[in-house]
This record gives C-alpha cells, structure tokens and sequence, in this order.
C-alpha cells in the first residue's frame, strides 16, 4: 500500500499570485472551444468561499466583465472570437453555492476541500505548453460510503413520507463515497472525460484541488440569444429491454415530466414572453451502459439579464434538486449527511455571448488526499427504496472504474 498526503504534487504558483494545478498539460475545461484548447494559457482566476461574503454571481459577473468577458445583457450579440487575444473562461458553481443563490439551506458541509465558486480567464498563446510528463504510479484505496444502503433507502422513505404530507412532489436524493489516493490525481479525472456520452468530459484545477467531468447534461446553453436547458431524468440499463422498459415507466415519465415543467419555469424568468417552447420531450439516449431521458427546453432571452440573473434562475438544477425547488432544496438540506460539494452543480465555459454549462453529474473531485463521488436519482410517490439504492450504484461504477483505471 502506498501512503501520503499529494497536496505538494497539485501546487503551482499559477496568475496573480495564486496557486493552480501544473498547467503544462492540454487545458481541458467542459465545453471549451475544441480548436483553442492546445492554445489556452491562463490569465486571471477568481475563487469563492462562504467566508468571503458578498454574491457570488454578481462578484462572478463583475470580475469576468473587469478581465474582458462582459455578460451583463445576454440578449446583446458578442464579439468575434479573437484567435491570438481573449478566448472565454471556465465557470464552476457548486450545488451548495447554487442553493444560496436560490435562497435555499446550503445543507450539510462540503467534505472535500474545494471553492464553492471559481472562474478561470483564459487567452491564446503562440506556444502550447509542452506534453505533460508520464504520470507515475497511481494508487487508489477503497471507497468509504458516507452512508449505508439501508440509510440511503431510509431517506428515500422520507422523501416518500413527505410526499404523501404534500410538502413536495419529488426530491432527488444524492450519496457520497470518498477514497484516499497518492500519484497525481489528473490522469484519473481526465479518464472521466472519455467515457462515452460525456457532453462535458473534462477537467478543472486549483489550489490542491481538481474536479473531473463526464456529465451528458446541459445546464444551460446560451448560443444566438436563445437559452437551452437538457433536463435528464429517467435512467434504464442499457439493454433492448432496459429501452422499451424506460419508454413503457408511467413513473420515470411522470418524474420527468415534473423536472421539463420545472425547468419550463426556470427559463420563463429570463424569457421573452410566449417564447417558452419544449423542442423535445423524453429521448432516450445512452451514457456508457446506461439508457437516460431526456428533453430539450429553450426560450429566447430577454434583454437586459446578465449571467448573474441566469444563475440565479437555474441554480441548483431542478433535475438534481425536485420540485417545488426551495422545498425540496430544504428537505436534501435535512436529509443527506455529506454536502454536495463539486457534483450537482455547474461546470463549462463562458465567452461574449455564449454560455456552456453542463450539470455536474458523474462527476468527482480531488483534494490534497482524497478523492469523492456523489450519486443519486429522483424520489417520487412511486420510488422503490432498493431499486433507487441500486440506481445510484449503477450510476456511479462507471466513475469508480475510470477513477481506478479499470
């Protein structure tokens, strides 16, 4: 067994005095321009804790805007895209700053050590940096379960009770595992990237710490002033049986539809009136051995909202909280034992005029010794605890694997 902390190997002395990952790797961030990405070098970076105090979105806005990314009108066409200047910059809003932003209980703490909000500007440079080196050897422990089976199932009994109180009409209920490691996290989390369906396979990196990607969900998407949110909700193995079961669930059909009318109403605050529209409703698609549903939902944006405005009225994402959203926000705030911390959140890219961002499902992050998965799926009247138990499991393998180099 290999033993030790490898917060030292993370640590690089990165812009303006602050500490980031070693950058002398392919910059990688979800939904980057995929002709930029060996040209992006790193010019200004913003993290956020609770302790700082203020808004995080508008602080967001306002320092995107200082460094030359201006999202204060979403509705406004944005500049040419400069292939020696500015290129864009990665966004990262977790589940926990999504649901301050909501004006929702945070819930429990984030068990890994990581911001709760971070921006990362990036430019072109003439010079790509060279290859990373190999990475050494790679070793990582058991996953500890931040509860059991029967504590996940238990909570998923609660969810049923509130339900039938009438408090809620679904809640999705997330788990977390952690597992110590040593050798250089990077390689790990990039593999997450690969696995198929991954819309936003990526990376993202810090201070001893880094959050890999494989999510197939868009958050939302802002591309010719029209936004666009891909709520998931609906999950079979990826079987011919698995299809025509997903198809044939009254269940997972009305779980999904809740989550399309929630998002419906998320969007209808940043619409232009009438402009409200579901492109499409429950296609089943595949991430790696899984079926999932999914719908598209877009409307035209409004003049005179910025990217503030646009987090505060998709955060956290209704596929991974439920609906009402404050109310079901409150019952996760009560029920689960570990934060949310990088997953079930937001991660992508943002540029003049365009917004990527995917929901950061099948998602883990590192910090400066362990590294953490979260994994859940939504609660309705019909929800059978062992089954859903099950689902979470299913979800999260994939992960694991990669993680482990399986």
């Amino acid at each position: 067994m290999v033993d030790g902390k490898s917060t030292e190997r993370m640590r690089k002395i990165g812009p303006d005095g602050v500490e980031t990952l070693p950058s002398a790797r392919l910059i990688d961030v979800p939904a980057a321009p995929a002709g930029c990405r060996r040209t992006l070098v790193e010019r200004a970076r913003w993290e956020w804790r609770p302790a700082d105090g203020g808004d995080p979105a508008t602080l967001a806005e306002d320092f995107l805007a200082t460094h030359g990314v201006a999202l204060h009108d979403l509705a406004r066409p944005g500049a040419r895209h400069d292939p020696t200047g500015l290129c864009g910059a990665a966004l990262y809003v977790s589940a926990a700053a999504g649901a301050l932003l909501a004006g929702a209980a945070a819930g429990a703490a984030n068990p890994a050590d990581l911001p709760e909000v971070a921006v990362v500007v990036y430019g072109h440079t003439p010079t790509p940096p060279p290859a990373a080196p190999a990475a050494g050897g790679w070793w990582l422990d058991d996953w500890a379960e931040s509860w059991t089976p029967r504590q996940h199932a238990d909570a998923v009994r609660a969810v049923r009770a509130a339900i039938g109180r009438g408090d809620v009409y679904q809640v999705n209920v997330v788990g977390h595992a952690a597992a110590r490691y040593a050798g250089d996290p990077l390689p790990a989390l990039a593999r997450l990237g690969a696995l198929p369906g991954a819309r936003y396979g990526g990376t993202l990196t810090g201070a001893g710490w880094a959050i890999g990607c494989a999510s197939p969900e868009t958050l939302v998407e802002l591309a010719d002033g029209r936004l666009i949110t891909r709520p998931i909700k609906g999950t079979r193995p990826a079987t011919a049986a698995g299809r025509a079961e997903l198809l044939a669930s009254a269940k997972e059909r009305a779980e999904h539809v809740m989550i399309v009318d929630l998002e419906r109403n998320d969007l209808a605050r940043l619409a232009r009136t009438g402009t409200v529209r579901v492109d499409e409703l429950f296609a089943v698609r595949r991430w790696c051995d899984l079926w999932q549903a999914e719908s598209t939902v877009s409307a035209a944006v409004a003049d005179g909202f910025g990217l503030a405005d646009l987090l505060r009225a998709v955060c956290p994402g209704g596929s991974v909280t439920g609906a009402p959203k404050l109310a079901a926000l409150d019952r996760i705030a009560a029920l689960e034992p570990v934060g949310r911390g990088a997953s079930m959140g937001a991660l992508g890219w943002v540029a003049p005029g365009r917004i990527d961002l995917g929901l950061t499902i099948r998602t883990a992050a590192a910090d400066g010794d362990r590294m953490h998965v979260w994994a859940g799926g939504g609660i309705t009247w019909d929800s059978d605890p062992d089954a859903e138990v099950a689902e979470a499991a299913a979800k999260t393998a994939p992960v694991r694997a990669a993680l482990a180099n399986r």
